[in-house]
């Protein structure tokens, strides 16, 4: 009875019993055999030597066509969206391969699964000469990618020890051809861009598969031996800024206001010509208007004429000193105080009124100091 038959003990198993001796290899082989070949549709197998030799090319076969299926198994990979797969076949480029479920003959093909969407990074740093002669210290970062997979892997040893000297040479020859305040303060963004063109012609010289994202100037400054003096130079190029716009902002400021003011005494002019116009022209019409009426009544116009201008030249005078003629007494007129006290008095409306009142009764007492002065005389 065969120990896996059921009424079998462990005695009978030919390699964990414990009371037995050491295996049987030709038994556990044979017993193997038969199994196998009552897997893929073997005989049971005979007696005797020739029997022996079936059963032993039967158990190669089997062995054989399970290493071709583990063989096989072991060939399937994966190839992630993110990544490509560069195989080699005995050693020589075949192909690159896109994402998805691949299969490649084991041993024979070797894959090498590159992300082509990483971004990777590399950083520099250094003093270097200027073109004005002087030195910097300078720090740059650049972020990079692989485009080419297998150019990345195959073309160059070492990308990364590539891609390092690249930026350096790149970064010397930029900030070489440069003066040290645009490396430092205002060309900064400028020394970086030269830098990532320069460096991508190099990467692509080299056939390296590599592409610069960008290059970053993390920090850029004179040696610390100069930083007191080149800090002096920093805050005097301020001032020198500071000045300057606050004078264009008083320029913005002042010549607005002086074209303002010019326009503004050119429109007075204007006005101030009009007004003298229209002003002569009125008069002149005034004029004829008053030679018509002194022709119909000189007298009347004569005397209305003298009023008005002595009214007029009153309004304007605070005291009046009247000469008697004939005599030695001077008649003084306070017309300042007269008009303060009517004003006082009376609303301001009236003073008008008053102050033609005040020069008809002026008028009249001269008149009557004239007729009797002729009247003394006679």
């Amino acid at each position: 009875m065969a120990w896996n038959e059921p009424g079998g003990g462990r005695d009978n198993d030919p390699w964990g019993g414990k009371n037995q001796g050491p295996p049987d290899l030709d038994e556990a082989l044979k017993k193997l055999q038969e199994r196998l070949n009552s897997l893929f549709g073997g005989g049971s197998g005979g007696q005797g030597g020739n029997g022996g030799v079936k059963l032993g090319m039967g158990s190669i076969g089997a062995l054989a066509v399970l290493a071709v299926a583990v063989w096989a198994l072991f060939g399937f990979y994966q190839v992630d969206q993110q990544e490509r797969a560069v195989v080699l076949r005995l050693g020589v480029y075949q192909q690159t391969v896109m994402p998805g479920l691949r299969w490649a003959p084991p041993i024979i093909d070797d894959v090498n699964i590159i992300n082509v969407t990483k971004v990777r990074a590399a950083a520099s740093r250094g003093q270097m000469l200027t073109e004005d002669e002087n030195i910097v210290d300078i720090s740059v970062s650049v972020q990079y990618t692989v485009s080419d997979p297998a150019n990345f892997l195959l073309k160059v040893k070492r990308p990364e020890l590539s891609l390092e000297h690249a930026l350096e040479s790149a970064l010397r020859h930029v900030v070489g051809s440069s003066k040290m305040d645009q490396v430092i303060t205002e060309g900064r963004e400028q020394v970086a861009i030269e830098t990532q063109a320069r460096m991508q012609n190099y990467l692509t010289a080299y056939q390296s598969g590599i592409q610069v994202a960008k290059v970053n100037i993390e920090d850029a400054q004179p040696p610390s031996q100069v930083q007191d003096a080149f800090d002096d130079v920093t805050r005097a190029k301020e001032d020198r800024e500071r000045l300057k716009n606050e004078a264009e902002a008083y320029a913005n400021g002042i010549i607005p206001e002086a074209r303002g003011a010019a326009q503004r005494q050119l429109e007075e002019a204007q006005a101030y010509k009009e007004q003298v116009i229209a002003k002569a022209e009125g008069e002149a019409q005034r004029f004829s208007e008053l030679v018509a009426e002194y022709k119909k009544s000189p007298k009347v116009t004569r005397e209305r004429l003298y009023i008005d201008a002595l009214q007029a030249l009153y309004a304007d005078s605070s005291k009046v000193m009247v000469d008697v003629e004939g005599g030695n007494n001077m008649m003084y007129l306070p017309l300042d105080k007269l008009a303060n006290q009517r004003a006082a008095s009376r609303p301001m409306r009236d003073q008008e009124v008053d102050i033609r009142q005040l020069t008809d009764k002026v008028v009249e007492q001269l008149r009557r100091d004239s007729q009797f002065s002729r009247r003394e005389g006679r």
